[in-house]
């Protein structure tokens, strides 16, 4: 089934050819693979595709083709898509949420809305993706994130997910929350160290700032 309409008559006013939307549809919900694959790649150019592209997700097995429709919806970057992939990152299959977690940061400033949310998700395993995804954001914006993240959360596998992203973003604003938060867990070894690592590594790179 063709995905791509017939070039118009020579000497016409041309564009880059547009997808068949019917066939598109067409191929998300029944073709081959290679069908479903193509349709996914021409999917962001359709109309009101972002459902078809979500069921499709919901059934797709094939990693190829399911990579093909995250990245369509990463494309999309409207708030409909971004709600479309937030849900694979509860997915059972490790592949399915780190495809997601692709998809949202490909879709930049479009998902960012989300990722406040995301760090206070009921999932543990949830906020920790969140806390890799937000690292893309602007500093100011990321650091307020992170440290809402070590003042309030019971998990300390989460805090340490923000502590490790706090020390590359090296601001000094994280600094008493940083502190905080070791005092917080100050029967967690592990967590104690990376906080003081982290507090090191941002006073280092605020010291070479000024130098």
């Amino acid at each position: 089934m063709p995905l791509i309409r017939k070039p118009p008559p020579a000497g016409a006013q041309t564009g880059p050819a547009a997808p068949d939307s019917a066939a598109v549809f067409e191929a998300l919900a029944r073709g081959t693979d290679d069908e479903r694959w193509a349709a996914a790649r021409a999917a962001a150019d359709v109309p009101g595709i972002v459902p078809a592209l979500e069921d499709a997700l919901e059934r797709e097995q094939k990693p190829v083709v399911r990579e093909a429709l995250f990245s369509a919806l990463a494309r999309i970057a409207s708030p409909q898509s971004i709600e479309a992939v937030v849900p694979f990152l509860r997915s059972d299959d490790a592949l399915v949420r780190t495809e997601a977690t692709d998809a949202l940061l490909a879709a930049k400033e479009a998902a960012w809305p989300y990722f406040a949310a995301l760090l206070r998700d009921p999932s543990v395993d949830v906020r920790i993706l969140a806390c890799g995804l937000a690292r893309d954001m602007p500093s100011d914006v990321a650091v307020k994130l992170y440290c809402d993240v070590l003042e309030s959360e019971p998990d300390v596998n989460v805090c340490a997910a923000a502590v490790e992203v706090l020390a590359e973003i090296g601001e000094t604003a994280a600094l008493p929350a940083l502190e905080r938060c070791a005092t917080r867990f100050s029967d967690t070894p592990f967590l104690v160290f990376s906080i003081q690592m982290a507090i090191d590594r941002v006073r280092s790179q605020a010291s070479g700032s000024r130098a």
